[in-house]
């Protein structure tokens, strides 16, 4: 069968970036105009720059060495842009083992929990009773092997792409404060004595953020989208699921995403690093709150 004459070239409609010929783009370096990807994207004055073009010379006069490979959300480009996703599965992953060796006393002592009796360890125990550091370490605890490995599965698959977008510094405060988002509204809206544990408040604000992202870039938002809703389905429809971590890194995620991603070049650190700043506040003020109501 014949084959209209711009068929191949409808098929090749969509670029792809110059350095990873697998990767569909719609960004251009707007030196050179080649393809780029959300890796290789340096933010300019105006639009975003490939590597190449930004060693070569910053155009405006400074020596190479002046304008550093910076990433979309203003972040410096490193050479394992990947390095802290690696470094908190490998934490999660020693805790767990942690868990498997300690056994259930070790699980207690550190799990989130508001205020209640535990069988293994004396007295009242939780958060209420001064144990803060319960809103951090839960945030590392799993489970179950299955538990652990759909978290870990999900952060390397969300969490890898989405700190070469960011960042170290701004991958790492994103992680952290969705995670913490989670925690604080678990402990004000669950019951006192309900235990609760895992990373996914943490990768839920990983999931929020990495929505903003792809609306940024202009890219198809139907794959995001279907895992989200998935995800949410497991979150409200199964028992034993903390829906208000997973609500709590979500809405968390998608806020500081959004202060990553659209914050303007010239206050850019302000506007990201003071988003996180004002979630964490707010998180705080839950967690007061709750205090409150239980002492």
């Amino acid at each position: 069968m014949d084959q209209p004459a711009g068929s191949a070239q409808e098929a090749r409609s969509v670029p792809v970036c110059y350095r990873h010929p697998d990767r569909e783009t719609g960004v251009r370096c707007t030196r050179c105009e080649r393809p780029i990807c959300p890796e290789c994207m340096v933010s300019a004055s105006v639009g975003f720059q490939c590597p190449d073009c930004v060693r070569g010379g910053s155009g405006t006069g400074h020596a190479p060495q002046a304008s550093r490979p910076r990433t979309l959300a203003g972040g410096t480009v490193t050479a394992d842009p990947r390095l802290l996703t690696k470094v908190l599965i490998g934490i999660n992953l020693a805790v767990f083992l942690a868990q498997l060796a300690a056994g259930d006393r070790f699980t207690n002592r550190f799990e989130l929990i508001g205020q209640a009796y535990t069988p293994l360890l004396d007295g009242v125990q939780g958060i209420a009773e001064g144990q803060y550091y319960r809103l951090l370490t839960a945030m590392f605890l799993h489970g179950g092997y299955v538990h652990i490995l759909f978290n870990m599965l999900s952060l390397w698959w969300i969490g890898g792409p989405l700190e070469v977008a960011l960042g170290r510094a701004r991958f790492l405060a994103l992680y952290f404060v969705s995670g913490l988002a989670g925690s604080a509204l678990t402990y004000l809206l669950a019951a006192p004595n309900q235990p609760s544990l895992g990373a996914s408040g943490a990768i839920f604000g990983l999931f929020g953020a990495t929505a903003v992202l792809m609306r940024r870039l202009n890219y198809d938002m139907r794959p995001i989208i279907a895992l989200l809703v998935i995800n949410l389905i497991f979150t409200f429809g199964w028992s034993n699921i903390s829906w208000q971590a997973h609500i709590g890194g979500l809405v968390a995620g998608v806020v500081t995403g959004y202060a990553m991603v659209h914050a303007p070049r010239e206050r850019r650190s302000l506007v990201q690093y003071g988003t996180c700043a004002v979630v964490l506040a707010l998180s705080v003020a839950l967690v007061l709150v709750r205090t409150a109501q239980l002492t």
